[in-house]
């Protein structure tokens, strides 16, 4: 009788992990700012690993100002012990379906000057390109060395996506 009742548990604690599991959607780490009046932020950031396990923080953001778009950008910023970004040339973007992009430096209105470990590109086009979320590569050029080498899961994709979709 005993075993029964441990079976029941268990059944009914697995049955409500299935439904809580499924009634609960992902949450997405979007973040909306009011950095001043008429002007919106709309920004997604996540922490992603290069080939040779150095930590970057990515930042896709939107900012609006009085309702016009001022642009959309993928920051990446490198860590201590991360080689200085060669802010000069493009960030290189790769699908598994063989596009290629190449994303511009530009730096927003808001931001004069960013530390050595810090790129920032224009990614409008990409994001306006992609349709859907499919995993992508980075490689942020980097000063004296090989370009650093990201690999950006689907899940990462979709939230810049939904970030480029907030506010319009």
């Amino acid at each position: 009788m005993l075993i029964r009742w441990i079976k029941l548990v268990w059944a009914l604690a697995l049955l409500a992990l299935i439904v809580l599991g499924k009634a609960l959607p992902a949450e997405a780490s979007l973040h909306t700012y009011q950095e001043r009046p008429g002007q919106v932020t709309f920004r997604a950031q996540q922490s992603l690993r290069d080939s040779d396990d150095r930590a970057w923080q990515a930042i896709a953001f939107k900012r609006l100002q009085q309702g016009q778009l001022q642009g959309i950008y993928l920051r990446l910023v490198g860590f201590p012990g991360t080689a200085p970004v060669d802010v000069q040339k493009p960030l290189v973007v790769l699908a598994a379906t063989g596009q290629q992009w190449q994303a511009s430096p530009a730096l927003d209105p808001q931001t004069a000057a960013l530390p050595d470990t810090v790129g920032q590109y224009d990614v409008r086009s990409l994001l306006t390109d992609l349709t859907a979320p499919q995993p992508l590569e980075l490689q942020i050029p980097l000063q004296n060395a090989a370009p650093a080498q990201i690999q950006v899961a689907p899940f990462v994709v979709r939230e810049w996506l939904e970030t480029v979709n907030q506010g319009a």
